[in-house]
Parts: C-alpha cells; sequence; structure tokens
C-alpha cells in the first residue's frame, strides 16, 4: 500500500478547502466569518445549546469557539446565558438579529454554494456518504479513545 491513501487524503482535503471558498465568498458579503456562519447556522431553528453541543455539532475547535461566540455577541447575533445547573457553563442562543440573520443568509449560502453539486445524483451523493462514513470510521478507530463502530446517534453532516 506504500502512502497511497495519502493521494486520497490530499484530493479529500483539497475538496473541502476548496468548498470553503467557494461557500466563503458568499459568507463575507454577509458580513460574516466562517465559523461565524457555522454558529449561527447550527443554532437557527433552535432553541439554543451550550458550548458543549456547539463544539461537537461544529467544525470549531473549544478554543477558537469562545471568541467567535464573543464576537457574535457584540454583534448582537448571539446571547449567552449561565447555566443553572453548572455555574461555569453557558447556553447561547440566536437574537431577533441573529435570528433574521440566519432567515436571510442561510438560505443565500446554501443555494449559492450548493449550485457546485448541481450535476451529482441521489446515487451519487448516496455513494460519496457511504465512502466518507467508511472512511471517517477507520481515521476514528485508528484514533485512541475513539470507539471502532460509527455512532449511530450521530447525524452524518
Amino acid at each position: 500500500m506504500g502512502e497511497r491513501f495519502l493521494k486520497s487524503i490530499r484530493l479529500l482535503a483539497e475538496c473541502m478547502q476548496g468548498y470553503e471558498r467557494l461557500s466563503g465568498e458568499y459568507v463575507r458579503r454577509s458580513g460574516l466569518t466562517h465559523p461565524q456562519f457555522d454558529i449561527i447556522a447550527t443554532l437557527g431553528n433552535t432553541s439554543g445549546m451550550s458550548y458543549k453541543e456547539l463544539g461537537d455539532k461544529t467544525l470549531i475547535t473549544k478554543g477558537t469557539l469562545t471568541g467567535v461566540i464573543e464576537r457574535l455577541e457584540q454583534k448582537g447575533l448571539v446571547e449567552r446565558q449561565r447555566s443553572d445547573c453548572d455555574k461555569r457553563s453557558f447556553f447561547v442562543r440566536l437574537t431577533k438579529e441573529g435570528e433574521r440573520v440566519f432567515c436571510t443568509v442561510f438560505p443565500h449560502v446554501i443555494a449559492e454554494s450548493g449550485k457546485a453539486f448541481a450535476a451529482y445524483s441521489d446515487d451519487d451523493f448516496a455513494d460519496l456518504e457511504k465512502n466518507l462514513s467508511k472512511l471517517k470510521t477507520v481515521i476514528m478507530a485508528g484514533a485512541s479513545g475513539y470507539p471502532s463502530t460509527p455512532d449511530p446517534t450521530k447525524e452524518i453532516i
């Protein structure tokens, strides 16, 4: 096998970087950064969530999450509330302005960046998701502390 897998990993990374550049163009036009958009998109259509939930559902590292949320709070798009159960943790939700931004920006970004996938059929997506899920399982099994089988309760994004 040698280093054959590196070609696949490189292609995967290039696809992700390319998609981030493409969607980032539409996100920046709205005055948000990619991480800010990720938080707003994740909080949209919810009553809010804890930092831990946001960390689990976004692609933002724990160290970056607090700063992103603070900047969104300064923009008036989210509000933080201390947890009643654990005074060290916060609950984050969109403000009315944050909801307005979500309802305006999210559909536009998805529609514009989704055009790149116009030629994909349902079968193409099913094949891609199957292979990516398999790859994720293999990678996670190789990392210490991760289960070797996928967690059926986790949504595949």
